[in-house]
């Protein structure tokens, strides 16, 4: 590898841009797009125009040692296969939430990619926002007590023009799930970073106002270890407008967070506090509530870094194949309590 790192990214679709632009943020570190590819050559030079670089065949890319990093965007169904073979083509792996659809997939990529060398790393970017590192340190840092509740509620909306816009949109083969798979995936990862590994859940799902084989709406009830309970709740059928919300609390402390607002953060001793308290108030944004791009390419660009940092000090990334793994099985776990989860996909 060059004192530059190349990367492909496969799926040029619309999260593909906030991925480009972390990738030229990161120029400074040797972070180059080099490529992109699609399954249709009459879209090459469309895209290639819009990306500024050559848009190839996935073949094409994976054949190119030139090719130091591929960047897998597309349909959450074709993870895997993507991911291992270009884990098998000597290239490093940075997948998009979720990593795939089933664990047995989850467990061919992680395997694919140590048996390769090769990095693999899951862009779960919301454990960026600095609102949760700060409540991440202070739960380590005992400043919240034992943790007794936490809360989770995302009252997003997706019209059905959302999922009309492409075939796999909406669907188990393509999507691997509905509201908590594509959207709630996120905020899962966010809540079991702070809280741990559930070891119960109780959950109810159903498909309540659009036209699509995946739930919409969610409602789950998680114990874990040491007792603590926590609820998830998530649509795409809200109204637009509404940000997302996670609320911790502890026996000496929490916090309640709207969209990137910390609205609450209470230490019972304050003098005692060993992590500072962040910024609280202000009018919190919809985000991605409303709209998918609603919240632009800044929460990316940490995680390119970090790859890079894993790429050339042979690091574990900001969120490797194995913790990715946990948020795709606890989704699917609230699932097969839900009596929608699907074993065999397409």
């Amino acid at each position: 590898m060059t004192d530059s790192i190349n990367f492909a990214i496969l799926g040029p679709g619309s999260v593909a841009d906030f991925h480009r632009q972390a990738i030229e943020a990161n120029a400074g570190a040797g972070a180059r797009l080099a490529a992109v590819a699609h399954y249709n050559p009459a879209r090459f030079e469309a895209l290639s125009a819009r990306f500024g670089v050559p848009c190839r065949t996935q073949a094409d890319v994976l054949a190119d040692p030139a090719i130091d990093v591929v960047v897998i965007c597309t349909p959450s169904g074709q993870h895997a296969g993507q991911a291992i073979a270009a884990a098998q083509a000597g290239k490093h792996v940075l997948v998009d939430k979720p990593m795939a659809t089933s664990l047995a997939d989850a467990d061919a990529m992680i395997a694919a990619c140590e048996q390769a060398g090769v990095k693999l790393g899951v862009s779960f970017q919301r454990r960026n926002e600095p609102q949760f590192i700060r409540a991440r340190q202070a739960i380590e840092a005992g400043d919240f007590g034992e943790l007794a509740l936490g809360a989770v509620t995302i009252p997003y909306f997706r019209p059905q023009s959302y999922y009309d816009s492409g075939g796999w949109r909406g669907t188990w083969a393509g999507d691997g799930g509905g509201v908590l798979m594509n959207q709630g995936i996120h905020l899962v990862d966010i809540l079991l970073w702070l809280m741990g590994n559930p070891v119960e859940i109780r959950a109810h799902a159903g498909t309540l106002h659009r036209r699509i084989d995946v739930e919409d709406t969610l409602s789950a009830s998680l114990r874990f270890a040491n007792g603590a309970l926590a609820t998830i709740c998530a649509t795409t059928t809200a109204a637009p407008g509404f940000p997302h919300r996670v609320e911790i609390f502890g026996t000496r402390g929490g916090f309640q967070v709207e969209g990137s607002v910390v609205t609450r953060w209470l230490v019972a001793e304050p003098a005692a506090a060993r992590i500072a308290p962040p910024p609280t108030g202000g009018e919190a944004n919809a985000g991605a509530g409303s709209d998918p791009k609603g919240e632009g390419p800044a929460l990316f660009m940490p995680v390119y870094r970090e790859f890079i940092r894993a790429v050339r000090e042979d690091a574990s990334p900001q969120v490797d194949g194995r913790e990715g793994r946990r948020s795709l099985a606890t989704v699917l776990d609230i699932y097969k309590s839900a009596g929608i989860y699907r074993a065999s996909l397409p």
